[in-house]
């Protein structure tokens, strides 16, 4: 139950990406001849007024024909007032971007019905206190509340670490906080100097911040934010993601992330099957991401991409003319064959990671 519901949540992302695709050129009247999930052969096909829709075999994606566009033949051109040929670049380029803008809303979506039914916090109740910190030196115990940073209130760990983070520094040292705790049901105000600490990102850099010693003990909560904080809450989501995907891409280009790490549609369902049990809250976080990673990846300045598409009508805007076909053609092939490259690599991967282990 968990493989079929992740591939139909990831046939659903690839739907609402080529659903952006699709608007987009009914809205500057051009004629969309085929809206297909999945390439290949089609396994079911049905045509409604003039676009043929169709289930393909292979869901390593989808696409949308246009009139006057074709992926595998960039060379061919149709003159028609419905044909995306004739259109402006600026019309282009909106038809060419819309599946990325969607994509984008379905992942802010997501993240704002999250923040209404319920964002899992991580309280911030101390679990232990380590040795010789300024916690320690300050006093603070475990099972104390932290309800207070100087007069900000907080309600997470993830607060309470971020205004850790943001401690100024003063001299050689950071400047003291007063943190405001609950303690067997009181009150206490305390002073606390942070020190300056390393650890690795997700990446493995080493890296510097404030730190006062403490663990969290692990108790979470539910926060129920309002409409208007569900919306900040979600364009933040969107944000974090898009850095976190772009530092990711840049670090896999100049060989900081192996190859070897590279996922495939295999990884991607089976990561979204193993969290499909935990329910809607774990899987609507995957899902945002995984909308937030198909619009970056689409935008990548690839030939076969809706980036590589991008990237030629600015040329032809930029240069007053089109490039010649011999180019053009040269150019989508070689974007065909990174691109399936990359997902041939991914889906080995991910074989390869699942056997392994299976194995164990």
């Amino acid at each position: 139950m968990g493989i079929l519901s992740a591939f139909l949540a990831l046939c659903f992302l690839v739907f609402f990406h080529e659903l952006g695709h699709f608007c987009a050129a009914r809205l500057f009247g051009v004629k969309v001849e085929v809206f297909s999930i999945g390439f290949g052969k089609k396994l079911l096909s049905k045509h409604i007024g003039g676009t043929q829709y169709a289930l393909s075999l292979i869901p390593l994606g989808g696409y949308v024909k246009l009139k006057g566009q074709d992926d595998l033949n960039p060379t061919s051109r149709e003159i028609a007032p419905d044909s995306y040929t004739t259109k402006p670049p600026l019309v282009k380029i909106t038809i060419l971007s819309a599946g990325v803008m969607f994509n984008l809303l379905l992942a802010f979506l997501l993240y704002v019905a999250i923040g209404i039914s319920g964002v899992k916090i991580l309280l911030p109740i101390i679990g232990d206190v380590q040795n010789n910190s300024p916690a320690q030196k300050a006093g603070l115990l475990p099972n104390d509340r932290i309800v207070k940073v100087d007069s900000s209130p907080i309600a997470s760990w993830e607060q309470l670490s971020a205004m850790i983070a943001q401690a100024t520094p003063s001299h050689s040292s950071f400047a003291p906080l007063t943190l405001t705790i609950q303690r067997e049901g009181k009150l206490e105000s305390i002073f606390i100097t942070p020190e300056s600490s390393s650890y690795r990102n997700v990446f493995g850099d080493t890296l510097y911040r404030p730190m006062i010693g403490i663990v969290a003990k692990g108790e979470i909560g539910i926060e129920h934010l309002g409409l208007v904080a569900s919306v900040q809450f979600a364009a933040q989501e969107v944000a974090k993601a898009s850095v976190l995907i772009f530092e990711s891409l840049k670090r896999l280009i100049v060989g900081l992330i192996p190859l070897g790490e590279l996922s495939g549609v295999i990884g991607i369902v089976d990561v979204m099957a193993e969290v499909a049990p935990s329910g809607f809250y774990a899987f609507a976080m995957l899902m945002a991401l995984i909308s937030v990673n198909l619009a970056i990846i689409n935008l990548l300045p690839i030939p076969a991409l809706d980036g590589g598409q991008i990237v030629f009508v600015c040329y032809e805007a930029l240069m007053k003319r089109q490039m010649s076909d011999k180019v053009l053609y040269a150019l989508t092939l070689l974007g065909w064959g990174v691109l399936l490259g990359l997902l041939a690599l991914g889906v080995y991967n991910d074989i390869v990671r699942i056997a392994t282990r299976t194995m164990q």
